[in-house]
């Protein structure tokens, strides 16, 4: 291919030499491993086992762990362009890893912008050092269960998993679906209410379950459309018991950190950014006549290809803007603009992610669609962006327009 690949972070001279180390790092896993196992993983609906022992052994499993406790510290921007690098050639491996990771950024930099008192501070600090340790020195790897078939995992109300308080720890009784890692993770960081009267969101836990715990099991067929490989079964919790060490953040702060760092809700988005630069990517390539495997036919002389593949390229630029602009916005506490961007950010990476998708199956034509090429999997995993909690599509579009026109606080008055 002429030139390289447009860069996923976009230009390189606006990145450090972290982001820089790290995006080859992923650029390097993905071409030579993960690339090459994605058709497979696919086509069986499995957990990408080898892609995630290429990962411990890169370190990636503790990207965002702190350096004190051995990991590679890197902060958010980092991190979301190092996931839309692994997207581009594993979507479900992106999607899962990310999983993992936001365990320890919860546990990590985002605690530590928040509120507590000395007391929880010294306390959260002993407990995560265990975590911390459990995924640097050990390569356990951590999933995130959050949806339960209701409205909790939109932030609408309190998780119905419970965790009520014993000698020494918590019992969990529950119930999550769509857990990602199903299976596969050593530790399920649980969101879930701690079980006393009147509970509200405030009262929120994350808790994190031990996959071979007592009263811990998998359940359910797994056979979706996409992201197949993120095997995300059921997960049922019948009197789970957990020591305090348990917890991955102090009691109730869970809702501090949803309520004052909302850009943690949108660590999906990556993921579909890499989807979309990879769905162009093999329109390039295959209007050059490049793809591995296929006769050398250029495509490319023809006017109809040269604007499509131009308006795949408008779009994903339009699409990778914003993706950075959020990255580099993300902080405690953002101003009302800030969230309002966050929104937008990621309803149009997820939307824009298949619509790209779209264009690159209408331009290369029916060729496109066999199962020996990527494009009808990366059709089929970024068409599941929009559906995914807690920010679905419709949840963005709802969000953003409510604060377009609505100031904190604000009423319409009942008209008799």
């Amino acid at each position: 291919m002429a030139g390289p690949i447009p860069h996923i972070a976009g230009s390189t001279r606006t990145l450090t030499a972290q982001q820089l180390e790290l995006v080859g790092l992923a650029a390097a896993l993905g071409r030579e491993r993960f690339a090459p196992r994605a058709a497979a993983i696919d086509r069986d609906a499995r957990f990408p086992f080898d892609n995630y022992a290429d990962l411990r052994a890169a370190g990636l499993l503790g990207i965002c762990v702190p350096r004190e406790h051995g990991g590679l510290g890197a902060d958010f921007t980092t991190y979301v362009m190092v996931a839309a690098e692994i997207g581009r050639h594993c979507g479900a491996t992106a999607l899962t890893w990310n999983m993992h990771v936001c365990s320890t950024m919860w546990a990590g930099f985002i605690a530590d912008a928040l509120d507590m008192t000395a007391a929880q501070r010294a306390e959260h600090a002993r407990i995560r050092a265990l975590h911390f340790d459990r995924i640097v020195n050990q390569g356990k790897v951590y999933a995130q269960p959050f949806s339960e078939g209701g409205s909790a995992a939109a932030g609408k109300a309190p998780f119905g998993t419970l965790a009520r308080r014993v000698d020494g720890g918590y019992v969990v009784n529950g119930r999550k679906i769509f857990a990602s890692l199903a299976g596969a993770a050593d530790y399920y960081g649980v969101l879930c209410t701690l079980d006393v009267p009147g509970a509200t969101q405030r009262d929120s836990m994350y808790l994190a379950v031990p996959a071979d715990a007592a009263g811990v099991s998998v359940f359910g067929d797994w056979d979706p459309m996409g992201m197949r490989g993120t095997v995300s079964r059921n997960l049922d919790f019948k009197d789970v018991y957990v020591p305090n060490e348990a917890r991955l953040m102090p009691e109730g702060l869970y809702f501090q950190a949803a309520s004052r760092f909302p850009h943690m809700f949108a660590t999906l988005s990556p993921t579909y950014m890499g989807l979309a630069q990879a769905a162009y990517d093999f329109t390039v390539q295959y209007l050059r006549g490049e793809v591995p495997g296929m006769p050398p036919v250029k495509r490319r002389m023809y006017p109809t290809k040269q604007v499509a593949v131009a308006d795949m390229r408008v779009k994903l630029e339009q699409t990778r803007a914003l993706f950075l602009q959020n990255a580099r916005d993300v902080q405690v506490d953002p101003d009302r603009d800030t969230r309002m961007r966050l929104y937008a950010a990621h309803y149009t990476i997820m939307e824009n992610a298949n619509d790209i998708a779209r264009l690159a199956i209408r331009t290369c034509g029916g060729q496109s669609m066999l199962k020996s090429l990527p494009l009808e999997r990366l059709y089929r995993d970024s068409r599941c962006g929009s559906l995914m909690l807690p920010w679905t599509a419709e949840l963005c579009i709802d969000r953003l327009g409510r604060e377009c026109l609505y100031e904190p606080g604000e009423r319409d008055e009942v008209i008799e």
